[in-house]
């Protein structure tokens, strides 16, 4: 007899949820590796060039659907989830403020890779001393991985509209881990999936990049275009970007399941007060040094430097001036930086540039078409940009109406 057959695998499996939640892992589900349900879909997400320049989503499309041919021997995979939603998450009023630089919540704190593969490690080795005949290997949003189709089959939720895994009740603020393991434990229930009707994800996103339900055309995505992507963004899509210079949260954002989600206890994911709540205008002028020493640990430093002056010129061209210093102070820190070393991340500071400019003569007109109206004519400040646009207020109060805590 093996020692896998001699060992109870329900007890071990208690013990693994067990072990997994005092490691902080907010839930533990366990799946088989029988992915087939995904394959059409998969498949025809690829032939329409959602993954944009993502090429690496277009290889081992079979190691995908089959986890025991990525690594050998695997049966189960434990699937975990960590609430990563930071205190003072500030989501509205910093989507309001034009003028503050808007990075997705998960990239505030320690980069999670790191955080949950070190988790992941200590609960293989707790499983390793319950028995020796034992082989794993964890995965954190790496190599060919369908997390959130394994996170639906291990039961931690179901797959939104908008592409993410849905908890009833904690939203979808947190991230998926996987440990590949050989030993044949019981599974657990995929949950129902629970959207119904809503289609709030679908319209409020700011570039339409949910093009049908459970489909996201990354090419169209904020977070594709301010991460993945790793040349010029389509000028179509950037002042639909506003201040949004890492990511986008829009779309969970709006989501009803999310006024559950919880704030994490996991201090490596708290906001680091020198990325959270800053000025565009500050973060646009740091150094590559200075740039490289406040991403230590942080998700955000694997865009670069470039990538992040880039994202960050397209937030500085959607500012809204309150002065006229303040449109002195954008224009003089843009044409300081025309001299860029790259003539794609150039080509973002002069579009910014021309874009502050415009709407600088937009304001002189609405200055004098205001003393117009104080002398009794007519006024007409259409063409002014005098507020952000008409989705993120809509976003805003929805956030807090639903969502005060975090506003």
């Amino acid at each position: 007899m093996s020692v896998i057959n001699s060992i109870d695998l329900s007890l071990l499996t208690e013990n693994i949820k067990t072990w997994g939640k005092s490691l902080g892992f907010q839930q533990i589900g366990i799946s088989d590796v029988d992915l087939s349900q995904h394959e059409k879909a998969l498949k025809n997400w690829l032939e329409n060039d959602y993954q944009g320049n993502m090429s690496f989503l277009e290889r081992n499309v079979e190691k995908r659907l089959s986890p025991n041919e990525l690594v050998s021997g695997t049966l189960r995979i434990i699937s975990v989830r960590m609430d990563y939603l930071p205190p003072d998450a500030s989501f509205a009023s910093n989507l309001k403020s034009s003028s503050t630089a808007y990075i997705s919540r998960y990239a505030l704190g320690r980069d999670y890779h790191k955080v949950i593969r070190k988790k992941l490690q200590k609960l293989a080795e707790q499983i390793q001393e319950y028995t020796q005949d034992f082989s794993f290997r964890p995965f954190v949003d790496s190599a060919p991985v369908l997390e959130h189709a394994i996170a639906e089959k291990a039961g931690l939720g179901w797959t939104g509209k908008h592409s993410l895994t849905i908890n009833k009740e904690a939203g979808s603020y947190f991230f998926l881990g996987e440990l590949f393991i050989n030993l044949p434990l019981p599974v657990d229930q995929p949950v129902e999936e629970d959207c119904g009707k809503c289609t709030a994800c679908i319209s409020i996103c700011p570039t339409q990049a949910i093009v049908a339900p459970y489909v996201v055309d990354a090419r169209k995505c904020i977070s594709y275009l301010t991460i993945e992507n790793d040349g010029e963004i389509p000028i179509v899509y950037r002042k639909a970007i506003g201040n949004r210079v890492y990511g986008c949260d829009d779309c969970q954002l709006v989501c009803p399941w999310n006024k559950y989600a919880k704030v994490t206890e996991e201090k490596d994911f708290f906001a680091r007060q020198h990325m959270h709540n800053r000025s565009l205008l500050d973060l646009f002028k740091w150094t590559e040094d200075e740039f490289l020493k406040n991403t230590e640990g942080s998700a955000i430093r694997r865009i670069g430097y470039r990538k992040w002056k880039r994202n960050i010129a397209v937030g500085l061209g959607n500012q809204i001036a309150k002065t006229q210093q303040e449109t002195e102070e954008i224009k003089s820190a843009l044409e300081n930086a025309l001299d860029f070393p790259d003539e794609m991340v150039q080509e973002h500071i002069q579009w910014a540039l021309a874009e502050v400019m415009q709407s600088d003569v937009q304001q002189v007109h609405a200055n004098i078409d205001q003393n117009k109206e104080k002398d009794g004519s007519e006024s007409d400040t259409s063409l002014s940009k005098n507020s952000v646009n008409r989705k993120t207020q809509r976003l805003a109060r929805s956030i807090e109406k639903g969502m005060p805590k975090h506003k």
